[in-house]
């Protein structure tokens, strides 16, 4: 069985990072058997601090969901993909994409949809949760 990294350049984007895999199960999904959108973006919150983690050192947290599009419906039993990039980094905050594509239970193997994207912003905060200085070497 081929490793989906190998897979043509088409069928994932090369210039984000795979920060998360996830299988949604029946308990997430709604009466169509629908994954309900809030677990997806709880899960796109989770992949997106992965890179902004790396650097940040210390606590954080999310301040802004920029943009969130639902492009196709999450299943029961979809393989998702969580892929991430830094696009922006500033004096307290990183801001990072975050694309999601489902490898269908019952589709060819390889067979890649995006079903979300997302853009958030994370910043850097102290012990009393107000915002700090990214390390020198990081901000821009």
């Amino acid at each position: 069985m081929p490793d989906f990294l190998t897979l043509p350049a088409p069928a994932l984007p090369s210039h984000h990072e795979l920060v998360l895999k996830v299988i949604p199960m029946p308990a997430d999904s709604n009466a169509n058997g629908d994954i309900f959108g809030g677990w997806v973006m709880a899960q796109v919150d989770l992949a997106g601090s992965v890179l902004p983690a790396r650097y940040i050192q210390g606590r954080m947290a999310t301040v802004a969901v920029n943009e969130f599009i639902f492009k196709q419906p999450v299943r029961v039993g979809d393989l998702l993909s969580f892929f991430s990039h830094v696009t922006r980094v500033g004096r307290t905050s990183i801001t990072v994409e975050v694309e999601v594509y489902a490898e269908r239970r019952f589709a060819a193997l390889g067979e890649y949809v995006k079903v979300t994207e997302a853009r958030l912003t994370y910043v850097a905060i102290d012990a009393e949760g107000r915002p700090r200085p990214l390390p020198q070497r990081l901000q821009a």
